[in-house]
């Protein structure tokens, strides 16, 4: 798991969803609507990161964007399915 996407001690237990992304990149576009819908519809938080803001980002995830995490785990890259985000954030929940 990337260091600055670990939870900090304390934080909500709702699974938290980050779309790694890159400006211009048309699958982000794609992978942005499937992610705001699956966390309005669940009422998760999510946030978006710029692959380009960070050399560890640029390093790990550069051929892979879109990249979807929960809780700073990869779920999926290139392409991503409302069932496959929803079925990540259940497993998520599971002790």
């Amino acid at each position: 798991m990337i260091r600055w996407l670990r939870r900090p001690a304390g934080a909500p237990t709702t699974p938290r969803i980050t779309l790694v992304d890159r400006v211009g990149c048309h699958l982000c576009v794609e992978a942005e609507r499937t992610v705001r819908k699956v966390a309005e519809d669940t009422e998760n938080r999510w946030e978006r990161v710029d692959v380009d803001s960070s050399p560890e980002l640029l390093e790990r995830f550069d051929d892979l964007v879109p990249v979807i995490l929960v809780d700073g785990r990869e779920v999926a890259h290139w392409t991503i399915t409302e069932d496959t985000l929803v079925r990540a954030l259940r497993r998520r929940r599971r002790p």
